[in-house]
């Protein structure tokens, strides 16, 4: 999830000199040709990426919303079950960063994004369904002129509003505005230290605009929290990021991994394999105990786990005390800017959108939209791969949909898992992946990828066994990250 004018000018450029991509504003400083944002004195990052891959744009124009998609004729009792607790609302595709692993690949409005009257209809209907928290994002919501006017009804109808933001543009004026609206949380998303977040982000000082929207935001004492994607660039970095971004006055971090989505489809190398799940979630231990004394809550997101040591350390607080199945379309709602509506705002636009909100009623499409229905009916025959027969199967089923759908094209199977890392690892095994098809370049797209099973090397193998048993360290180093498999570089398949 990637964020008026005021704070552009001197905040840097997005990486592609001729993506003006961001429909107004005044002149911004570019970028360093290789698209680093190191181009000041700042340390580099451990693994640099090189130029982005150039065959596809940047910041794509979106499809028109889809629209008249068939309803089933009869509400279920399974359907009444079900209540979209949360949502979350893409109030614009609109962005002034160009984030290298942005699922929407965000940067232009849509071309039929709702009107404010549209919007303010849309909040009555999620408060009659009986939704209690409504975060809005983008793109980046700030860049909607009636941000502000949507934030107020939201709270008029009783409903909690938070806002996930890059945090750009995040300057006084605009934190006065959403104070007075009433916006009750902000998480600024903030993946990495200085040099390595300005790389992943797109633009140089990002990083600085993101710690200065933190400092905002606590003198108008609107709380802050942070969130970050782990990935291969950040990996070795999180456990020093996480204790600068306690130090900002965060109330909690949440946490997730970096997706084969959008952009982030395009460039292999911004991935973690799968069995590095196995440094990830002790490192993830350690920051928590961290957390713990400093009184900050540590969220991890819906594609960390699962069912490995740490699981009742990291989510004993949820109501079963460990992870359950994707609640897309049973708890939580998406939203894209034009009224197209999904269980989930993270999944793939052309596989999961139910319906539009110009052509039935919010609850009409959530009781009776087929791609709302997928997690409410799917049963352990619907798992495949690994996840299959796996003694959670029937508990987890297969984890978080999004992760695995954009790897393999449909849900059911999910590599990105703890317990089946260290399974594996027990057997002398390990997973990789392997892109095999590209993404279309559309925002919410996606390739394939294939999973190879292998052989751990020697002395790997050693470190991922001392890592599993002591939580510490790790199996890999800054300066020897895994290494891509054949073809796998940035430019395959852009």
């Amino acid at each position: 999830m990637s964020v008026g004018q005021s704070a552009h000018s001197a905040m840097g450029t997005p990486d592609d000199p001729s993506a003006s991509f961001v429909e107004s504003g005044p002149p911004r400083l570019p970028l360093d040709v290789d698209g680093t944002g190191a181009s000041d004195a700042r340390v580099a990052p451990a693994q640099t990426l090189g130029a982005r891959p150039r065959q596809l744009p940047i910041a794509p124009r979106a499809e028109p919303s889809r629209r008249h998609l068939p309803l089933a004729e009869a509400t279920r009792p399974v359907d009444l079950r079900w209540q979209p607790i949360y949502a979350v609302w893409e109030t614009t595709l609109r962005c002034d960063l160009a984030c290298r692993h942005c699922g929407s690949r965000a940067g232009r409005s849509r071309p039929d994004e709702l009107t404010t009257a549209e919007a303010l209809d849309l909040v009555a209907q999620m408060a009659d369904l009986g939704v209690r928290e409504v975060t809005v994002i983008g793109g980046e919501a700030y860049l909607r002129e009636d941000w502000t006017e949507i934030i107020r009804a939201i709270r008029a109808r009783g409903m909690t509003c938070t806002m996930t933001t890059g945090g750009r543009g995040l300057d006084e004026a605009r934190v006065a505005a959403a104070k007075e609206a009433g916006l009750q949380s902000v998480s600024v998303s903030v993946d990495g230290l200085e040099a390595t977040h300005d790389m992943l982000r797109g633009v140089s000082g990002s990083y600085r605009s993101a710690m200065d929207a933190i400092a905002n935001l606590r003198a108008a004492r609107i709380p802050v929290a942070c969130n970050t994607q782990i990935g291969r660039q950040s990996l070795h970095e999180i456990e020093a990021l996480f204790d600068r971004l306690v130090a900002a006055g965060i109330h909690s971090w949440q946490i997730q991994l970096t997706v084969a989505m959008g952009r982030a489809a395009d460039e292999p190398a911004l991935l973690l394999e799968p069995w590095q799940v196995l440094e990830v979630m002790p490192m993830v231990a350690r920051c928590h105990e961290k957390a713990q004394a400093a009184k900050v809550r540590i969220w991890p997101g819906n594609n960390i786990g699962y069912f490995g040591p740490y699981e009742s350390l990291l989510r004993g607080g949820l109501p079963r005390g460990h992870m359950a199945s994707c609640g897309a379309g049973r708890s939580t709602l998406g939203i894209e800017a034009n009224g197209d509506l999904k269980g989930c705002p993270s999944l793939p636009t052309a596989d999961y959108v139910a319906g539009n909100i110009r052509d039935a009623s919010l609850r009409d499409i959530w009781e009776r939209g087929a791609a709302m229905r997928f997690t409410r009916d799917r049963t352990v025959e619907d798992l495949w791969g690994y996840c299959r027969d796996c003694y959670y199967a029937d508990t987890c089923r297969a984890g978080c949909s999004w992760t695995s759908h954009v790897l393999f094209g449909r849900p059911g199977n999910n590599p990105f898992c703890h317990h089946r890392a260290l399974e594996l690892l027990r057997e002398g095994k390990r997973e990789r992946l392997v892109k095999v098809a590209p993404a279309s370049g559309a925002p919410f797209d996606h390739g394939l990828f294939e999973i190879v099973v292998e052989g751990w090397p020697a002395d790997e193998m050693a470190r991922a066994q001392a890592v599993a048993e002591s939580g510490q360290g790790f199996i890999t180093s800054p300066d020897h990250p895994p290494p891509l498999g054949p073809g796998q570089g940035t430019q395959m398949g852009a």
